[in-house]
């Protein structure tokens, strides 16, 4: 019998390969595709929650057409920026769809938040205006970054406002931005002045049980597009009550964080992505319509991804090869 064995990825690794965003973007909407066709398989994500406002989930899914299966264990700590430690981190485990061995095991906080600003990105496709040129980043850590790249990927970006709470944080931010970019990088006074200027809003700060929400209504101009990644932590019910549309990627989940206390002033979700990508229901219906993705993060966007992140490492010698 061959011996088996795996390939680990450590972060360094997983940020050498450097998958693009298109192809990201391209991943994603494959997967969504399936998922709108019932083909994939994707239980509730179980999780502990050691501290207030923390997780550790477990993630599985399988999409056949990707030939891709796995499980994520992710952990989110809002306060480990205080210990100059990642808000998210955690290890991504492939395994054979024909034998179920695993092949892979790889860090997944790249993957986590590049394909989060995928999610955006292809929501924004459906829900906000092809010509859109303003984006408003509210919140500038790694989903701030991820999630301007996948809107520039595929909107005509003239303008970015930037906003943080922490001053050095949002400097830091517009500085990196402004060499990463050719359009302009503005920091915002707050957050009202980047929302009102924006015809793309993204607010991408800690999830938070009990939050203080700042965005109030009509801050969203007429033909606006939001994509609340911090769930309902900055949009107030007003805000979210005013929206044409509200889609999310799993009307299942995002019944569950309901029942668990999120979400308390959101009308429901009149669609989610797989039923956006295989066209079971409309996008956008006019250029005034204020449109809100609230995207949960959901395990089939890392295997959706995670698979080609493996067969180029392979191709290029990256990683370590260890036996199981």
């Amino acid at each position: 019998m061959a011996e088996q064995r795996i390939l680990y990825l450590s972060r360094a690794d997983v940020e050498k390969v450097a998958l693009d965003m298109p192809t990201i973007l391209k991943l994603l909407e494959e997967a969504f595709k399936e998922k709108g066709q019932g083909k994939v398989e994707m239980p509730p994500k179980p999780g502990i929650h050691t501290m207030p406002d923390a997780f550790i989930h477990a993630m599985p899914a399988f999409i056949p057409s990707l030939h891709s299966a796995g499980i994520k264990w992710v952990s989110g700590y809002p306060e480990n920026f205080k210990r100059g430690l990642p808000y998210i981190t955690g290890l991504l485990i492939l395994n054979e769809d024909e034998t179920g061995i695993p092949y892979a095991v790889m860090d997944c906080t790249w993957i986590t938040a590049y394909r989060t600003g995928a999610a955006t990105g292809l929501a924004a496709k459906y829900l906000a205006r092809p010509n859109s040129e303003v984006a408003a980043i509210l919140a500038c850590g790694v989903q701030g970054r991820t999630n301007l790249e996948a809107l520039a990927s595929l909107f005509p970006l003239k303008r970015a406002y930037a906003y943080d709470i922490l001053p050095e944080v949002q400097a830091k931010y517009v500085a990196e931005m402004k060499k990463k970019f050719k359009f302009e990088i503005l920091p915002a006074k707050g957050p009202k002045e980047a929302i009102m200027e924006s015809d793309l809003v993204v607010t991408s700060g800690p999830i938070l049980k009990h939050p203080t929400p700042t965005i109030e209504k009509d801050w969203l101009k007429p033909g606006g597009f939001g994509s609340a990644v911090d769930f309902d932590s900055y949009w107030t019910g007003p805000a979210m009550a005013q929206m044409d549309r509200i889609s999310t990627d799993d009307h299942a989940q995002f019944e569950y964080y309901r029942t668990s206390g999120y979400f308390s002033q959101t009308p429901a979700p009149y669609a989610d992505l797989g039923q956006l990508a295989t066209g079971q229901k409309p996008g956008r219906g006019s250029d005034k319509e204020r449109n809100l993705a609230i995207n949960l993060g959901l395990a089939m966007d890392d295997m959706a991804i995670a698979p080609e992140i493996y067969r180029r490492a392979r191709e290029k010698g990256i990683g370590a090869w260890l036996p199981l």
